[in-house]
């Protein structure tokens, strides 16, 4: 299951230089002048997850695949691109086509870094880009709720167009739309202002550990549940740096972990996705699911046909796995379970799927 986050926010907030961190590329181009990205550039990273190399370990594999997760980015927001300011709504459709918004703020000064607006106030940004995403959604309501469209819609996405309709109206907060219907629905919605959300508040080095008068004015406005405080071009010197400097120079600035860890987390924990592994003397695997998956839909996760002519599941959590060191060990001591295909697979699980062809 592939997930895609787009990385989003207004010119020369330090987008391009998180992408290429995030990465670890210099397929963004970044440079000093609004609008350096004009065509959306996507990286496939992979998932870091210690877990795998302990159970490659015990099953003795020839190979570990970490699952992965996309990130886009996505050119600079202007106020008034919905109504094609900057390079207004070419870029508001990249933004519809991912999973998740990772909202880039600047919260650092600069005179070598130009700003386009004449101060540095990361609330005022966040609201401009979230208006422009909100003026979009209200053009590509009312546009589908015209009569000769609104035909070709179904009843239960009439009704999220027209809550969402009202909202905007009433100018309340289309999120009371998520209590109101199914996240696969809404997803169907297109709607760019009820997708999940990171905000990263881009800071300059001596700022990374415990932030600024920026971030702080911006934590007390939007909280810390979905916010980070990153610092793009730290995360691109220690992306340069091998394993042991790289350990080196994050205990010598004070980082216990890079931003991309805490980047997948947030992002794991707003989509809702949990991680499932199969283990052997082939390979060691992860593999995304979303959180209340079945024991079926998971084998769907690795071929479709194990899906189709799903039987049972061999489980193991991850504890009892490491506990018993492996597959055979866990079975002798009753830790190994067969589970049916009404089995919510649990974050961590080592399956082994028994399926008919």
């Amino acid at each position: 299951m592939s997930f895609k986050c787009g990385i989003v926010g207004l010119p020369n907030v330090g987008k391009s230089t998180l992408f290429n961190a995030l990465t670890n590329s210099n397929k963004a181009q970044a440079a000093n002048f609004p609008f350096c990205t004009i065509d959306p550039n996507i990286g496939i990273v992979q998932v870091p997850d210690l877990r795998l190399e302990n159970l490659a370990k015990i099953s003795k594999s020839k190979k570990i695949i970490n699952t992965t997760i996309s990130f886009v980015d996505i050119a600079g927001l202007v106020k008034g691109a919905s109504k094609g300011e900057g390079l207004g709504n070419k870029f508001l459709s990249h933004i519809r086509e991912v999973d998740a918004i990772i909202h880039m703020i600047r919260c650092f000064d600069s005179d070598d870094i130009q700003n386009v607006n004449p101060t540095v106030d990361p609330v005022r940004d966040l609201e401009i880009i979230e208006t422009e995403m909100m003026l979009a959604d209200l053009e590509s309501i009312q546009k589908r709720l015209e009569k000769s469209n609104k035909k070709n819609i179904d009843e239960e996405q009439i009704k999220i167009l027209e809550m969402g309709l009202s909202c905007i109206n009433n100018d309340e907060d289309l999120s009371i739309l998520k209590e109101k219907f199914e996240k696969k629905q809404l997803n169907q919605s297109g709607l760019l202002t009820v997708k999940p959300k990171i905000f990263v508040c881009n800071v300059d080095e001596k700022s990374v550990q415990s932030g600024n008068n920026y971030t702080k004015s911006f934590i007390n406005k939007f909280g810390d549940k979905n916010s980070l405080i990153v610092s793009a071009d730290i995360e691109n010197q220690i992306n340069e740096l091998d394993t042991k400097e790289r350990k080196n120079y994050m205990e010598m600035i004070g980082l216990e972990e890079t931003g991309l860890d805490m980047l997948i987390q947030k992002g794991y924990k707003i989509l809702e996705l949990d991680t499932f592994f199969t283990s052997g003397p082939e390979e060691t695997r992860a593999w995304t699911i979303k959180k209340n998956c079945t024991a079926p839909m998971a084998a769907g996760e690795i071929h479709t046909d194990f899906e189709k002519g799903f039987i049972r599941a061999e489980t193991i959590s991850y504890e009892d796995f490491i506990t018993n060191k492996g597959w055979v060990n866990s079975k002798v001591n009753g830790k190994m379970r067969l589970e049916g295909k009404d089995y919510i697979v649990k974050d961590g699980d080592v399956l082994n799927f028994r399926f008919n062809t």
